[in-house]
């Protein structure tokens, strides 16, 4: 997203959570990266002091500053001030009024409902807003945003190319790509793959996108669950890599939760895009935001949610039936290929772009 704002306009910055070792400020010809690395332990005093950080880079720009694209309520804030002579474009990818009660559970009721106020606040005041689901836009339209101003910017994947098989993988597999939160459902992954077996020499690999400490409570379930010894975890591997062991698995599988995060606010899981992107059958929840991406029987298998029994049966069903599976791996991948590329993304941004901020650049 910030590569196609940055190309239509000829450079920008880019202002963002930083961390490790990554520099706090960095320039690439017209192209800033200004990092936020303040450690402050409480989040929303964090959320605010960020809101601050953000408002100090924007005070010298609000002259000659075309375009502000934001991704939060929080660095919205600043941007939609009043005496603004730029557009603002709100991406929502989330809503931390929702999201925020499943990632921080004893946010008290009160504090939710004033970042909900925050939200509707940014929402109304920013010129467009870009969804990634229609799930997302009905989310965005229940604050009263018109439908005029809302526009669906699907997430993406890249067509690979042939990958070679990880050395290291096993001759039979199934994989998880992507982060562990709860609503992620490793927990009902894990209980499906505990009724499989009986399927001598399959495994699951589980390829996280964090840190190994993260993911304590998952691998103590599968010591209880009896599985510990048939699950293979890698933790924080490069996009090549993945995008590896997702080419050679049987199976690719997303046991999205159905909670109010990803029922209410909605969700549009990369797992799922780049997983048919590989050419991979999908066994994944029946949720509103999955079946914009995939059709049950047609790229894979929707099965109800938080129903590991249903899981491990689509599963087993894909494994027995080889030549219908790779089929589908194959159909999944002309869907990407079709309409769901980076490239077609970019081309939609750029129109919003355009509608928004008309230029002769």
């Amino acid at each position: 997203m910030a590569d196609e704002l940055f190309t239509r306009f000829g450079g920008g910055l880019l202002a963002v959570i930083g961390g490790a070792d990554l520099p706090r400020y960095q320039r690439e010809g017209t192209r800033e990266v200004a990092r936020f690395d303040t450690p402050v332990p409480n989040l929303i005093d964090r959320a605010e002091a960020f809101s601050r950080w953000v408002a100090g880079h924007l005070e010298p720009h609000r002259d000659t500053l075309e375009v502000c694209h934001v991704r939060d309520p929080w660095s919205a804030l600043p941007a939609v001030a009043d005496g603004r002579r730029h557009r603002v474009l709100y991406e929502v990818n989330g809503l931390p009024s929702i999201e925020m009660a499943h990632t921080w559970p004893w946010a008290a009721p009160g504090t939710l409902a004033k970042i909900r106020d925050l939200e509707r606040f940014c929402l109304e005041r920013s010129d467009a807003v870009v969804v990634p689901s229609a799930v997302i836009g009905a989310a965005v339209r229940r604050f009263g945003v018109p439908e005029t101003k809302i526009h669906l910017v699907p997430n993406g994947a890249e067509v690979p190319g042939p990958a070679e098989r990880p050395v290291d993988a096993p001759e039979r597999y199934i994989v998880y790509v992507g982060a562990l939160q709860p609503w992620q459902g490793l927990d009902v992954l894990m209980r499906a793959f505990a009724r499989l077996a009986d399927l001598d020499g399959l495994r699951l690999v589980v390829c996280a996108s964090v840190p190994e400490r993260r993911a304590k409570p998952v691998r103590r379930l599968a010591e209880r669950l009896g599985i510990a010894d048939r699950v293979d975890w890698r933790f924080t591997l490069p996009h090549s890599e993945v995008a590896a062991w997702l080419a050679h698995a049987e199976v690719s599988v997303a046991p999205l939760t159905g909670c109010a995060r990803n029922l209410d606010q909605g969700c549009a899981p990369l797992k799922v895009i780049e997983s048919m992107a590989a050419g991979v059958p999908v066994v994944a929840s029946d949720l509103p935001a999955v079946r914009e991406l995939m059709a049950d029987g047609v790229h894979g298998r929707l099965v109800p949610a938080d129903r590991p029994a249903e899981l491990a049966r689509a599963v087993r069903i894909l494994l027995e039936y080889p030549d219908e599976a790779a089929a589908m791996g194959r159909r999944g991948r002309e869907r990407v290929e079709r309409g769901l590329t980076w490239a077609r993304s970019r081309a939609l941004l750029a129109e919003v772009y355009r509608t928004i901020a008309p230029s002769d650049r």
